[in-house]
């Protein structure tokens, strides 16, 4: 393999590392645009970025601990899929993660307690 560089002081291991690291990156960006549906940013400053980024992140570490924890043994895309529709549904998260296709009952619990003076 032949890379071409202007960088002549750095070794060809050193251009290769660079070039391993950048590869990673850019499936980072690629895991991103493809699980959680980032096709922008949401700003133009380099603190917006940062705030993007570290984000996207932060999203991307929940899933992969949801997914770790789980016994189902589900997919990045599909448990990203499934929590986007299961995004306003009150339930037990380490339960559903287990055992997504539990049905729910009809009648949900109350849970909103009387004011003292009724």
């Amino acid at each position: 393999m032949e890379l071409l560089t202007n960088h002549r002081t750095f070794g060809a291991t050193t251009i290769a590392a660079i070039y391993k690291d950048r590869w990673q990156i850019e499936l980072f960006f690629k895991a991103i645009k493809q699980n959680l549906r980032i096709k922008t940013f949401v700003g133009t400053s380099e603190n917006a970025l940062m705030i993007d980024i570290w984000t996207a992140r932060i999203a991307m570490l929940i899933i992969k601990f949801l997914q770790a924890k789980s016994k189902f043994g589900w997919s990045v895309s599909n448990l990203v899929a499934f929590l986007r529709w299961n995004l306003f549904t009150h339930r037990d998260l380490w339960a559903w993660i287990d055992q997504p296709y539990d049905v729910l009952p009809l009648e949900p619990l109350s849970v909103q307690l009387m004011p003292p003076f009724t």
